[in-house]
């Protein structure tokens, strides 16, 4: 893996945000906070950039565990920003029970349809307390592999650590102070109960990111399992769509 400086690495980062900010013109950054180590780390480098007044953190749980609210309670405690919990289960239910007669969802759809309430909820509060940015916390491996989901989580207006690699979230996250029961804790999207990031890959974010760097520099796979280069680039292949605008028509030299 490479080696960062990773003191210079955060005060790069926070500039960056603050010129993306400030050219914007924008009046706030809005950030879903999940309790986990990626919000919680994006939160921290935005109030440092910005300042904590000017930071909106919303937990919006939806059939969520209450260890990540408290989690996500704890952070905001923590920075100090301005923090909302806004309970969507209510309403994922409802518009569940409203579909039922026309169709019958499956796990991955019922899934993704609360990280895209979660993305309607953010943009709703960025638009409504003006020209508001939405913060994404997704890192590196996540983002290459398209463990995210499609206009949601994945729709954002700024990505701060997303070219950073898990682990090295992990080392940021101990400079800025974040808790240990939050560093430690295995990362979920909280879709449903049990749920745990590596848990539905099937591999460690180590060997994801050890194999994402080795291709990022072009360097050979020795001392890896071939099943897990081919798993890793194979997700890569698949997840190609959600990192492009949609492909419309070309018209190109079509004439009357």
């Amino acid at each position: 893996m490479r080696k960062l400086n990773y003191e210079k690495l955060v005060t790069a980062i926070q500039y960056w945000i603050k010129d993306y900010f400030e050219l914007a013109n924008a009046d706030g950054l809005i950030i879903g906070i999940s309790g986990g180590i990626d919000s919680s780390v994006t939160a921290a480098l935005c109030v440092n950039a910005i300042g904590k007044n000017k930071v909106y953190g919303l937990s919006l749980p939806c059939e969520s565990i209450s260890e990540d609210i408290e989690d996500a309670k704890l952070i905001a405690k923590q920075l100090g920003f301005n923090f909302k919990v806004i309970d969507l289960t209510a309403i994922y239910r409802k518009y569940l029970n409203d579909l039922t007669p026309f169709i019958s969802p499956i796990k991955k759809a019922t899934a993704n349809l609360k990280s895209r309430m979660r993305m309607i909820t953010l943009y709703y509060f960025g638009q409504s307390l003006g020209n508001s940015l939405i913060v994404g916390t997704g890192n590196r491996a996540e983002i290459a592999i398209g463990y995210f989901t499609k206009y949601g989580d994945g729709g954002t207006d700024i990505e701060p650590i997303g070219r950073l690699f898990k682990q090295e979230v992990r080392e940021i996250a101990k400079l800025l102070k974040i808790p240990d029961k939050i560093i430690n804790k295995p990362p979920s999207p909280g879709l449903w109960l049990g749920q745990t990031d590596e848990g539905e890959i099937g591999l460690s974010y180590n060997i994801i990111d050890e194999i994402l760097y080795r291709i990022d520099n072009d360097l050979d796979f020795e001392g890896l399992e071939k099943n897990n280069i081919e798993k890793v680039k194979a997700l890569m292949r698949n997840a190609e769509h959600k990192l492009k605008m949609p492909p419309m028509f070309d018209i190109g030299n079509i004439t009357s």
